[in-house]
């Protein structure tokens, strides 16, 4: 129920203005970085692929403008991919903005300190990475494991982003070691919620949401869980 409930509480700050501006900002930016991520795919392959190729009983064949346009289907595919965790890194730099606007509406007496940009910065750079590997993982073994892939793929990101959301969640309020030992003594309601929120990030378009439905969610589960005197 715990993990319900920060789940629903998180759903409903999504709306707080300072909130969906960092969904607004950290979804900009995604597809700012797709678009020029596509725009440098088609003029490489317009600058270094051959202009014509030569087939047997065919003859020469005009296959640089074709190989230039087929790259297009990169977008689609980056979208598929790429989208959440990249949004995931976006709206990780700005995860304090949304811890303080969490907690200023909802725990007025326990505002937490700032990690700071580089902190913030470098675990969003982690779970943006930990999810990519998780992801290109699970696809490389479906082959050898079939229906096992997504168990993995569901349970290997819930754990990596329970670990590192709530991390950051607690990391304003207790030191290193105090917050580990809390995330490891929950470590039934982190995964759990980790897992949901790794559910969430495979549906279309509802996924790139989710980075920041994370950030408010384990926000809420750090001060659900957390039994310090106030």
């Amino acid at each position: 129920m715990t993990v319900l409930h920060a789940l629903v509480l998180g759903w409903r700050d999504l709306l707080r203005p300072r909130i969906f501006g960092v969904v607004a900002l950290g979804i900009g930016l995604t597809l700012v970085l797709f678009v020029a991520l596509q725009a440098l795919a088609f003029w490489s392959v317009h600058l270094w692929a051959p202009q014509t190729v030569t087939l047997p009983w065919i003859g020469s064949w005009q296959i640089n403008d074709l190989l230039s346009w087929s790259t297009l289907i990169l977008f689609p595919l980056m979208s598929v991919f790429l989208m959440a965790p990249v949004a995931a890194g976006f709206c990780g730099i700005f995860a304090e903005q949304v811890a303080d606007t969490v907690e200023a509406a909802h725990y007025p007496g326990a505002k937490g300190l700032p990690l700071g940009f580089l902190d913030g910065l470098g675990e969003s750079l982690l779970v943006m990475g930990a999810v990519i590997v998780v992801t290109l993982a699970t696809l490389a073994l479906t082959p050898f494991i079939g229906p096992l892939a997504s168990l993995l793929f569901y349970l290997g990101n819930g754990w990596l982003l329970g670990r590192e959301f709530f991390q950051m969640a607690a990391r304003r309020h207790l030191h290193a070691p105090q917050a580990t030992a809390l995330r490891q003594s929950r470590g039934l309601q982190v995964t759990g919620l980790g897992v949901l929120v790794a559910a969430l990030l495979t549906v279309p378009l509802l996924n790139i949401l989710v980075p920041v439905l994370a950030a408010t969610s384990f926000t809420h589960l750090f001060h659900l869980l957390d039994r310090r005197p106030a």
